[in-house]
């Protein structure tokens, strides 16, 4: 289990970006977090993450499986 966030600030695409919390360089600033919890992989993360946003995508580095072009 690993615990994920997306940050509240969209990229420029409109995506807002799933993160894993521990070993990513890419972090959003604290203040731009939304707590996701644990889970077991970044596909049920991003499956939390469009209860608050509709777009959503994995970030590259630390949820790649999950990320979409």
């Amino acid at each position: 289990m690993a615990y994920y966030i997306v940050n509240k600030n969209a990229q420029s695409n409109g995506d807002h970006e799933v993160h894993k919390s521990s070993g990513c360089n890419y972090l959003p600033n604290s203040e731009n977090r939304v707590s996701l919890g644990d889970h077991a992989s970044c596909s049920t993360a991003v499956t939390a993450a469009k209860k608050h946003y509709g777009q959503v995508n994995g970030c590259y580095y630390c949820a790649n499986a999950c990320h979409t072009q």
